[in-house]
């Protein structure tokens, strides 16, 4: 599909024109997938699964599929452009399930195009995982949707904003074909947080006016280049250290948080601006700590703050204020311990309510939802929102690398793209961002830096 297919222009569209557009083409996405052709399992009632990007995302969602309940799962092709990881993933998967791995080195496919074979060896019913990292998550969207194939695609969705428009307009395809889309914010099918969030929309603490979300704890370290690899596979093969190929610390770890937070308030916000930096080397070239203030259409805040160190306080943790009291959304990645105060002092005298036992597995909640909507034929398509999610984030990061003050239309329509060709990217190509072997990589620099 070229990028010029969709009717919708949301490279000119304003914020809430988009968010209308939205909410029209999700009813019309349900009623096209009725009167369109039914997509449905194989006729052996397998789903096949296709992982595109083998790296621990990728092998650790085809495990959660696998744990998946209602019928036969099976790997059946696997793609990366790296072969070690692509056998190291074969080799784990096959041992752990030997039974469900059938993925003969016929259909085990290295290099830039292998995510085309991989997608090309399935049919209707089937699943194409995309776990590579942001940079190429467009791209392989975009080909999946062509092909008519559903599709379960990792955080986070894009790197810039030319190519979140091309996200959402792939995803629009997607609706029109009825396809089945999940995506990797596996806490929207968290328990606990569906409870909380309940209990928030029936007004358990009043009007919601703040909310405050961390992600702070230890690094990613980035080793020196060796001279003998070229930049684009070493920068591939460190993706969280460069900000063209992960989207960056703050979306690609903290677009999980932005989500919910956003979830609890019932909005995006419409503005950002926030303050950030780089204080080790080991961050590649992207900053290690972020502070950001949201703003939504009403006046109130969302605060985010990302800081990846050794020897600082850690916490990952979120939280709602409202006019009658807090929400804990969560207390740690382990168990969410999701409660309610009535009041600010979240004193053990003030608990309203807490959600009192452990949260179901997410990561395998998402994947029941998705294969039962394959194998049922149900509406299930969450990449429209996934692209939302991105817009926001990227908002965020935009405000720290600029330092300006950047509004939810300037993220969208943004013409700033760290890569002109991601489609014909080769080992050989000029990296977006070069050094010489064991050189410090440029950060962005605040009141310089261009992302708008």
């Amino acid at each position: 599909m070229s990028r010029s297919e969709s009717p919708v222009d949301y490279g000119s569209a304003s914020r809430r024109q988009f968010l209308k557009v939205s909410g029209q083409a999700a009813t019309v996405s349900v009623l096209a997938g009725a009167a369109a052709h039914r997509v449905h399992a194989a006729h052996d009632s397998t789903i096949r699964l296709a992982l595109v990007g083998c790296g621990g995302r990728g092998t650790g969602a085809v495990s959660d599929a696998l744990a998946a309940t209602g019928g036969p799962v099976k790997l059946h092709a696997m793609a990366d452009v790296f072969e070690t990881r692509l056998e190291g993933s074969y080799n784990r998967l096959s041992q752990a399930h030997p039974d469900r791995v059938d993925v003969p080195s016929e259909r085990r496919f290295v290099g830039f195009d292998g995510y085309r074979k991989a997608i090309d060896s399935l049919g209707p019913g089937d699943v194409v995982l995309l776990t590579t990292h942001a940079a190429f998550r467009p791209l392989h969207f975009e080909y999946a949707v062509s092909k008519g194939i559903n599709v379960f695609m990792e955080k986070s969705f894009a790197v810039d904003s030319p190519n979140v428009r091309r996200l959402f307009k792939a995803a629009e395809l997607s609706e029109a074909k009825g396809l089945k889309v999940a995506v990797g914010f596996m806490w929207r099918h968290s328990q606990a947080r569906q409870e909380v969030i309940q209990r928030i929309r029936d007004g358990a603490i009043g009007d919601v006016h703040t909310l405050r979300i961390y992600r702070v704890h230890g690094p990613v370290f980035c080793p020196p280049r060796p001279a003998n690899v070229s930049q684009v596979a070493f920068q591939l093969q460190h993706p969280n250290s460069f900000t063209w190929v992960s989207s960056g610390f703050f979306i690609d770890w903290h677009c999980h948080n932005v989500d919910v937070a956003c979830w609890a308030k019932g909005a995006w916000p419409v503005s950002a601006q926030g303050m950030g930096g780089r204080c080790y080397e080991e961050a590649g070239n992207q900053f290690d700590h972020f502070t950001i203030e949201y703003t939504f259409a009403d006046g109130t805040k969302l605060f985010a703050f990302s800081r990846h160190m050794n020897g600082c306080w850690s916490t990952y943790s979120d939280y709602a204020h409202g006019s009658k009291g807090v929400a804990v959304l969560m207390e740690s990645l382990g168990q969410p311990k999701t409660r309610i105060y009535k009041s600010h002092s979240m004193a053990p005298e003030n608990l309203e309510w807490d959600f009192g036992r452990n949260d179901p597995n997410p990561y395998h909640a998402e994947w029941q939802v998705l294969l039962d909507a394959i194998r049922q034929d149900k509406p299930h398509n969450e990449a429209r929102r996934a692209g939302e999610a991105n817009v926001a984030a990227l908002m965020g990061r935009t405000a720290v690398h600029t330092g300006q003050f950047v509004t939810w239309d300037q993220t969208l329509n943004s013409e700033f793209q760290f890569l002109d060709d991601i489609d014909n990217l080769s080992f050989d190509t000029p990296a977006p961002i070069s050094v010489e072997p064991g050189r410090i990589y440029p950060a962005p620099l605040p009141g310089l830096t261009k992302e708008i």
